[in-house]
Formats: structure tokens, sequence, C-alpha cells
């Protein structure tokens, strides 16, 4: 992504906004359209503004983010042997160190540096979760903003997440007690709550939500940029390695068929809304 700055720009909204799911492709999506010369990404990925706001369990966390996003940047000009654009470096030391922090004037300047022909872009995966009262403040307030959720099938997607998990834990569980105890983790169902966060979001953004089933990205990827294009306005591209897959996660990591099964129990409803309110069509490409 060629690195697009203005520094006379004044504080602005985003005009595209990635909502999700966790382990459904997100990071894909935003290295894609971040390639569009219409479209402005943050430097990281994900800004975690609503859900520092409505989901206060995040907020231990978002100021972890906020330390560690600006070294991972910076680390990865000094491994290309680059030195960090001077605006750039002001930035990040900017948006980490701010007393304005999560507060509505802070978030739009995240998006300053947008040239003016290009549509402001953020893709925070935690943001499909919010609670009604947040979702009808983003939907009111970012009142022309589109908004893009991908949908991966249920279990597939929560075994993403649990190698995910283990491996930022630097554990591997040993026995089928461990996996099994893995697997009940409620965090799983809350980052692919479909049938709750789907509607939610629904009643409040209508027609600027855009759902897109994840198994897309492997067989049609170029297809679905182009409806995602169109959605957002922004126009064709030709997009550099579409195909390639992103945060793959750990293949070393198996997880045994009886907490695949315990999953697949689990989250049954989540098939049921899924098939009832898409279709099976769909359904079928979200794996």
């Amino acid at each position: 992504m060629t690195l697009a700055w203005d520094d006379s720009g004044k504080g602005r909204k985003p005009l595209i906004v990635g909502i999700g799911a966790q382990k459904a492709g997100t990071s894909w999506l935003a290295q894609m359209l971040g390639q569009h010369p219409r479209v402005w990404l943050t430097p990281f990925k994900e800004v975690q503004y609503f859900n520092h706001l409505y989901i206060p369990e995040h907020r231990h966390w978002i100021d972890w983010h906020y330390r560690n996003k600006p070294k991972e940047i910076r680390d990865r000009y000094a491994r290309r042997g680059e030195p960090v654009p001077d605006a750039l470096n002001r930035y990040l030391n900017r948006v980490s160190t701010s007393k304005n922090r999560y507060t509505n004037p802070w978030y739009r300047w995240i998006f300053q540096p947008a040239p003016q022909h290009a549509k402001p872009m953020e893709v925070t995966p935690e943001y499909s979760q919010l609670p009604e009262e947040g979702v009808a403040h983003v939907a009111e307030w970012l009142d022309e903003t589109r908004f893009l959720y991908l949908i991966r099938d249920p279990v597939a997607r929560a075994v993403s997440q649990m190698k995910m998990n283990v491996s930022r834990r630097r554990i591997r569980p040993q026995t089928l007690e461990d996996w099994l105890a893995e697997a009940a983790d409620p965090v799983l169902d809350e980052r692919g709550d479909y049938a709750a966060y789907i509607p939610r979001w629904e009643r409040h953004a209508g027609a600027r939500l855009l759902c897109l089933p994840y198994g897309r990205i492997a067989r049609d990827p170029l297809g679905l940029l182009a409806e995602v294009g169109t959605f957002c306005g922004i126009g064709a591209w030709e997009y550099d390695r579409a195909e390639r897959k992103v945060f793959e996660g750990p293949k070393t990591i198996s997880v045994p068929d009886e907490a695949v099964a315990l999953l697949r129990g689990r989250l049954a409803p989540q098939y049921d809304f899924l098939r009832q309110h898409f279709g099976e069509a769909f359904l079928a490409e979200t794996l």
C-alpha cells in the first residue's frame, strides 16, 4: 500500500468501516482495499474506538493495542531498512500518547491525513459486537458510512479463533480435557454471534450494511472486491495478490474432533439463523 498523506487535511469521519467478524478475512479485506487509490486506510488496521466506548471489558487491552501497534509499524520499516516517514512518525506519536484519546475529536483526527479524493477507512472486527445503543450511535453519527461484515462458517471461525488464542498465550493443550475447556470458552460464541449482531446492525445501518460470505475470498476474490467497490462507491481496481491469504493461522495446531463437535452442537443456532436469514446458498459460501 502506497502511503498517501495530506498534512493539511482536517479531521474527518470514515466513509468505509469493516466491522467483522474476527477470523473471517478482515485483514485480507483491509490489505486489498488499502491498495485502492480512492481509499485511505488507517496505518494500523484496528482503531478500537467504538468498542472502547461501549464494551468496557475491552478497555484493558485496547491501551496495550495503542502501545504495541506503533512499535509494529516502526519495526516493519526497520526490517525493510527504511526510515519511518516524518509525517507517519508524528502521527504514531500523537495517536498513542494523546490525552484526548477515545473522544470524537480524536477519532476524527485519526483520518485527518486522508487526501480529499480518498474515502477514509478503518477495520475493527470488535465493532460487530457493539450493544444496541452502540450500533445506534455509530450508524447515526457515521451517517454517510458504508459498513462491511464478512461472515464465516460459525465452527470454522471459532476453531480459527481458538487456535489463535492458544498461540497468543504460547500454550498447547495436552489432553482432550484441555481442548474441551478451550472449546467451552464463551468468547468463541461472543465473537461470532451472528444471530444477535446482524439484525442489530441491519436495524440501524439498513442498506448501508453489506454482509459477505467468507468463502468468496478463496473462490472469487476479485468478484467480491468488485461488489465491495460498487457498494462503497469507489469503483473497480486491479488488486495485487488478491488470492493470497493473510494471517492464515498456525497450521501446526490440530483441534481434536471432540472439541469441534462440542462447538458444532453449541453453535447450531447460528447455522439455523444464517440459513433462514440469507439462504442455503449463502451459508454454503461461508466455508
